[in-house]
């Protein structure tokens, strides 16, 4: 899996919004700037301005105008999935020559591939949508990603 400089700088300025949110709703937390956002996570402003706009459109974030304007999540970090943010800016978590795993259909040799990808597709959706935002933010892992984590070559390069 290629995860994307938009999927990461997302989920990075969405892990920042809930260092600041840290309430029970938005209506409690002050809106961020994008200037602030990038600067926090070190980065490019313009890119992130348009990373945002999407998570906007997503309903993950809502913006205010103004002097104190800027950004908020738009529930709590325990409501909303990475893989929901990672969806937000780049569409489906699994695509196969631009078709869903499902659609796929090989002959021959190659009949059965279609169930590897969406098993590839499902144990994606278990991490991603499986771990909140708030889980990534304090290292606080679903029971499944820990033992994906333990596994003695997870950290190794293949």
């Amino acid at each position: 899996m290629d995860i994307s400089a938009r999927s990461d700088y997302a989920v990075r300025a969405m892990l920042a919004l809930a260092a600041d949110h840290d309430g029970p709703g938005a209506h409690d937390a002050t809106p961020v700037s994008v200037d602030r956002l990038a600067q926090a996570q070190d980065l490019p402003v313009k890119f992130l301005e348009a990373i945002v706009a999407d998570l906007r459109r997503a309903g993950l974030v809502a913006s205010r105008r103004g002097a104190r304007g800027g950004y908020l999540l738009t529930r709590p970090a325990d409501q909303i999935a990475v893989g929901d943010i990672i969806r937000a800016v780049d569409g489906p978590l699994a695509e196969v020559r631009g078709l869903r795993p499902h659609d796929t259909a090989y002959s021959g040799e190659a009949e059965h591939l279609p169930a590897l990808w969406v098993a590839t597709r499902a144990a994606l959706r278990a991490v991603l949508d499986g771990t909140s935002l708030d889980q990534l933010r304090h290292g606080a892992w679903p029971a499944e990603v820990t033992e994906l984590l333990r596994q003695p070559d997870a950290w190794e390069s293949r």
